[in-house]
C-alpha cells in the first residue's frame, strides 16, 4: 500500500476530487469544472449561472497553475492514461468555491460525486494545491479500487 505524505510533517493526506460517476466518450470521468463548462458549451446555463461560471473560472485560472501549461504531456492519454487532478486538503481557498459549481450541476440534474483518497494514483504533477495522477485501477463497478480500498465516494 502506498500513501502520499504531506511534505510538511509526514502526515497522511486525503485528497479530494469532484467528478461525474459516468465515463465520458474518451473513457474518463469528467471533473466538476468540465461538467459545468460542458453545460455552458451546450447553451444550458442561465445568465446568472454563466456569470458565476465565467467569473469563478477566471478566478481559478489566476489562483493556481494549470498543470498542462507547465507540462504539455500531463493530460496526454497515451503517456498518462486517464490523468486527473485532485485537490490537496490545504487548498481550502479553492475548495470554498466548489459549492457554487455543485449547485449548477444539481440544477441541471447532472450527477457529480465527491471522491476522497489517500492514494488516488501515480503522481505525475504536484504543486501547492493539487496533484495530477494516473488513477489507480478501477473495479468492475467503475469506482476506484486500490490495495487497501482507501478511496471513498459520496454523492
Amino acid at each position: 500500500m502506498a500513501t502520499i505524505d504531506d511534505k510538511s510533517g509526514g502526515e497522511t493526506v486525503q485528497y479530494v476530487r469532484f467528478q461525474s460517476p459516468h465515463r465520458n466518450s474518451r473513457g474518463n470521468f469528467t471533473g466538476i469544472f468540465g461538467l459545468v463548462n460542458n453545460l455552458a458549451r451546450a447553451g444550458r446555463l442561465s445568465d446568472d449561472q454563466e456569470s458565476f461560471r465565467r467569473s469563478n473560472n477566471k478566478w481559478y485560472d489566476a489562483a493556481y497553475p494549470d498543470p498542462s501549461t507547465i507540462d504539455a504531456t500531463v493530460y496526454d492519454d497515451e503517456i498518462n492514461p486517464g490523468a486527473e487532478a485532485w485537490f490537496k486538503p490545504s487548498a481550502t481557498h479553492l475548495l470554498a468555491r466548489v459549492p457554487g459549481y455543485l449547485e449548477i450541476l444539481a440544477a441541471h440534474d447532472v450527477d457529480c460525486v465527491t471522491l476522497r483518497s489517500t492514494d488516488p494514483g501515480r503522481v505525475i504533477y504536484e504543486d501547492d494545491v493539487q496533484v495530477v495522477v494516473v488513477p489507480n485501477a478501477l473495479n468492475v463497478h467503475g469506482s476506484r479500487a486500490s490495495e487497501s480500498d482507501h478511496t471513498e465516494m459520496t454523492p
